[in-house]
């Protein structure tokens, strides 16, 4: 992964206006953006929506930014709200909804990247990673879905490189500890209704 989003001259640049530095400097953090976006969004939100808004909010906001330093925890702070903000205006609709028809039960959640391709497996793992506590799922995501680097995460998250590390290897083991309790669940229940489907035929046997 290009390392040319650490340079904070553009950074500085997109604070005075410049739209160039501005684009640069947007396509530089994109990425992460995005994980920090999939930790805290909705089910039901679009990811490239919510980018959308983010970017917006980029071009519209980043003179506040006073020092470039300051520039990627604020990207996140900003991102984390659109995200929190996003979710509770869906909840909110999702619930007079179900008032409006009567219904007091939740609906079914569409999968987390809606308009994407991705395998069963893909959306499994997904899934995982999303379900994570809070301190693991962002480093874990920055990690395994955008290869980014410890000292690039602790860049964005503002923790040491150690803290990082640690957070990433306990969230891999939780995710991997997750997904096989969920694959001998399935194998379990898969051989419990072979085995049941079974009997039944032979007791039609020997009928």
């Amino acid at each position: 992964m290009s390392d040319r989003w650490e340079d904070t001259l553009p950074i500085e640049r997109a604070i005075h206006g410049d739209r160039e530095a501005m684009s640069r400097v947007w396509e530089g953090t994109r990425r992460w953006v995005a994980a920090v976006l999939l930790a805290h969004k909705s089910r039901t939100t679009d990811l490239e929506d919510l980018l959308q808004q983010v970017a917006l909010k980029v071009c519209t906001k980043i003179h506040e930014v006073r020092d470039p330093s300051a520039f990627k925890p604020w990207l996140r702070t900003v991102a984390i709200n659109t995200a929190r903000a996003d979710g509770r205006k869906t909840t909110r609709r999702r619930f007079g909804m179900l008032r409006l028809a009567g219904s007091t039960r939740p609906e079914r959640e569409p999968e987390h990247l809606r308009g994407m391709t991705l395998s069963d497996d893909a959306k499994r793992v997904l899934d995982a990673a999303v379900a994570l506590p809070e301190h693991y799922r962002e480093p874990v995501l920055m990690r395994c879905l955008h290869a980014m680097s410890t000292k690039q995460i602790a860049d964005v998250l503002g923790l040491p490189e150690t803290t990082v590390e640690t957070r990433v290897a306990r969230g891999r083991r939780m995710l991997r500890e997750t997904l096989e309790h969920a694959q001998n669940t399935k194998e379990s229940t898969t051989l419990e209704t072979k085995g049941g489907s079974s009997a039944v035929i032979g007791a039609g046997g020997a009928r």
